[in-house]
């Protein structure tokens, strides 16, 4: 198979779809490997260190979109990359369909096959969205405590407060991955630390996990309100798979939080949990809202782009070889949960959360491949 490497064009985006040893494996399975001059020197990776690997190095974007059967990104397609999609050509990405209807607009008129890391799935996991959850649910509070300093913005408090003074108040809502790394983090710091959910089940393991170190709350309407308002970071966590986020942290509790408290939305690639959130980047992240800063940027691991490129290529490297090797329907064919990653392919909507979402029409995917 014909393996395209493009360098990712999102704003600030370091990460690189795949690293050095990716390729080598790839072409030690008799594949060619098509990459973009300098697309992995964000992520600390050579030109040289590729070409060393056997892949062939392409001077533009075009380059690599023509030449590939199959390309393997980061980031959803961008808009300057929607004339360079052909029919029938693999995408293999992070597509996060359901709040972005122009893009799924464009895959289907292309006929594109497009098969989405954040929904294939395994033993009741997502394999490929862990990796990045993990960084983001981490890095969450790294950046509200950046931001609560007085010159950035914030209130002034230190997450994990000094002897006589206490110490601030994070609130979490979603108690999944996302959720339980960024309770880590700011546990780790000493902060007082609430995690909502709706599942009974998760809160009862989180407690059991932390040790009393971290209040558990039955996720509801109201609960939320009392959590908020005196919230000195709140980060949104909120994840259904392939779906649109739901809007679980409205207007009316976003203003009555502190002055200089700070929100970060990791649900944001979903549409965001907080109605106030809106899409930002690294280069200009926050914005406020009720006096509240506000932080929504897309795609948050890119800040990391050693480690998260690193630590995403690790789990997608075996689907993607599975692909090339097999074929994609094979691929798909051969394990249930990777059929769960195809969004759109031949023109047809074969996601059920997406559909749901934009109001599409929506074809099983074993229909379109298996029967």
């Amino acid at each position: 198979m014909f393996i395209g490497i493009p360098k990712e064009i999102k704003e600030m985006e370091f990460r690189v779809s795949s690293t050095p040893n990716n390729v080598k494996e790839l072409v030690a399975n008799s594949h060619k490997v098509f990459v973009q001059k300098t697309a992995g020197l964000g992520a600390g990776f050579s030109d040289e260190e590729y070409k060393a690997a056997g892949a062939e190095m392409l001077d533009t974007i075009e380059d690599v979109y023509e030449k590939a059967e199959m390309i393997i990104k980061v980031k959803e397609p961008l808009p300057p990359e929607f004339s360079l999609m052909k029919e029938g050509l693999i995408l293999f990405t992070y597509l996060h369909l359901a709040p972005v209807p122009d893009l799924t607009d464009e895959l289907l008129k292309d006929k594109i096959t497009g098969i989405a890391y954040e929904t294939i799935e395994k033993n009741g996991t997502l394999p490929l969205l862990i990796p990045m959850s993990e960084v983001a649910g981490r890095m969450a509070v790294q950046v509200g405590a950046f931001y609560l300093q007085k010159h950035n913005g914030g209130r002034g408090v230190l997450l994990g407060g000094v002897p006589g003074v206490p110490p601030g108040k994070v609130v979490i809502v979603g108690g999944g991955l996302v959720g339980t790394n960024a309770a880590k983090m700011a546990i780790g710091l000493g902060a007082r630390v609430y995690i909502l959910d709706v599942d009974t089940d998760r809160l009862r393991y989180l407690d059991d996990v932390f040790g009393g170190r971290l209040h558990t709350v039955m996720s509801s309407p109201g609960n939320i309100a009392d959590q908020v308002k005196d919230a000195d970071l709140l980060v949104g966590a909120v994840l259904i798979p392939g779906a649109k986020a739901p809007k679980l942290v409205t207007d009316e509790m976003v203003a009555t939080m502190p002055e200089g408290s700070v929100i970060v939305d990791v649900a944001i690639d979903q549409g965001g949990c907080v109605e106030t959130i809106k899409t930002t980047t690294h280069a200009d992240p926050i914005y406020t809202v009720h006096g509240v800063v506000h932080y929504g940027v897309a795609n948050m691991p890119g800040a990391f782009a050693r480690s998260s490129t690193l630590a995403l290529t690790n789990a997608t490297s075996l689907y993607a070889i599975k692909i090339a090797n097999m074929g994609w329907k094979d691929a798909l064919r051969s394990d249930e949960g990777f059929l769960k990653g195809l969004n759109v392919y031949d023109g047809q909507l074969t996601c059920a959360p997406v559909a749901e979402a934009q109001g599409r029409e929506c074809v099983d995917p074993k229909e379109m491949i298996i029967s």
